[in-house]
């Protein structure tokens, strides 16, 4: 356990016994995510290409012997909730909606769950990109069925997840954020096919580093343009007569009449897909010159097709692009709208690559940027 898994437990069983007072009978940890490549292609049935990082949501529980559910966020000054499992509605706090969202959805999947008493607490930076909502979603369920002894197929947890998130909280969101916090594995990234729910590994060499830096933006998934773009692509797929966008290509595109904005959602849709393909392929090559060409593209396609980045994350980028240099790359990653930025490149580039940001980088409000070094870890898992 790292030092800051090591804290994080500490917070989180403290919040526990200091509303509960006791001790917690389970401890669930669930990472988030960055996604390496493969943007707003996973609700299009396309390929993504993520990894579960050290950051991570816990949850401590214990079982009740009523129908009641009790949580305690230790992020939000430990601010509490409250409902019954019989009567699951939507909550004024923005945050318990992750949580009896997935209640909610664990009870319509037909789960038999019981009462609890919860305590959360998180060191994913928020409005990131990094998918601390599915981090959030895939420890509650986790923890929810271990209180009654229920195991369940962690693809199945993901997708449970992913309806609480879509049904209950109103973000159409794909599958990826939670499969990956449920499905992720140690040193590799996860090529998943989002229609199928095939898992390929896709190690990441040793003398390659993963660096996230937050812009200082924060992102709403909901109050942004993710669902408007979610629309976008599914009227892109009914025009040109396919299922979903990956069944597409861009012969198939150019000769189906739609408006501007409809054709360049589609296009970078199209485009995404090939390029998680290929960045796999570079991958497994070590080929960094490779990978960092279709890193770029990606954002490129990010900004100008797809019209979710912004300024400073262009900047970032820029930044990142420039320091790296040819082997490695970076792109916006996440929903858009802010978050962070993910970098490619090998280790002994870090500290030039971390001082270059540091040097050329501030955020709105003025402060250095949030940088993390990460390589890829597990998904989630019972603790205690």
């Amino acid at each position: 356990m790292t030092p800051a898994d090591t804290a994080l437990r500490q917070r989180v069983t403290s919040a526990f016994e200091t509303q509960f007072s006791t001790q917690p009978a389970y401890i669930v940890r669930a990472p988030g995510r960055v996604n390496l490549i493969g943007e707003h292609t996973d609700y299009n049935d396309g390929f993504v290409l993520p990894c579960a990082i050290g950051p991570s949501t816990m949850v401590a529980a214990s079982a009740r012997t009523d129908a009641t559910v009790n949580v305690v966020a230790a992020d939000f000054g430990n601010a509490t909730d409250s409902f019954t499992l019989d009567q699951i509605a939507s909550a004024e706090q923005g945050w318990a909606n992750y949580v009896r969202g997935m209640v909610d959805a664990l009870k319509k999947a037909g789960f038999t769950l019981s009462g609890a008493d919860l305590a959360i607490a998180g060191n994913l930076p928020k409005g990131a990109g990094l998918s601390s909502s599915a981090s959030l979603e895939v420890a509650v369920g986790q923890a929810m069925l271990a209180l009654t002894g229920t195991s369940v197929d962690r693809t199945r947890l993901a997708q449970i997840a992913q309806a609480a998130e879509c049904d209950f909280v109103g973000t159409q969101c794909g599958i990826m954020d939670q499969l990956i916090s449920a499905q992720g594995k140690a040193g590799n990234a996860v090529l998943i096919d989002c229609r199928s729910l095939a898992l390929t590994d896709a190690p990441i060499p040793d003398n390659m580093a993963i660096m996230i830096v937050h812009s200082g933006v924060t992102r709403g998934l909901v109050e942004g343009h993710y669902n408007e773009r979610r629309r976008q692509c599914e009227a892109a797929a009914k025009a040109m007569g396919v299922v979903a966008l990956r069944d597409a290509d861009i012969n198939l595109l150019n000769a189906t009449p739609l408006d501007p904005v409809t054709r360049a959602r589609a296009r970078h849709v199209i485009g995404e897909n090939q390029r998680t393909l290929d960045a796999t392929v570079a991958l497994a090559n070590g080929d960094l010159v490779t990978l960092g060409v279709l890193m770029a593209q990606s954002h490129a396609s990010m900004r100008d097709d797809f019209e979710i980045t912004v300024p400073a994350i262009d900047q970032l980028v820029a930044i990142l692009q420039t320091a790296i240099g040819p082997k490695g790359g970076a792109r916006m990653t996440g929903g858009g709208f802010g978050g962070a930025c993910v970098a490619m490149l090998e280790t002994d580039q870090v500290n030039h690559v971390r001082a270059a940001v540091e040097q050329g980088y501030r955020t709105p409000d003025g402060n250095p940027a949030l940088i993390l070094i990460e390589r890829p870890g597990p998904g989630v898992a019972i603790l205690r």
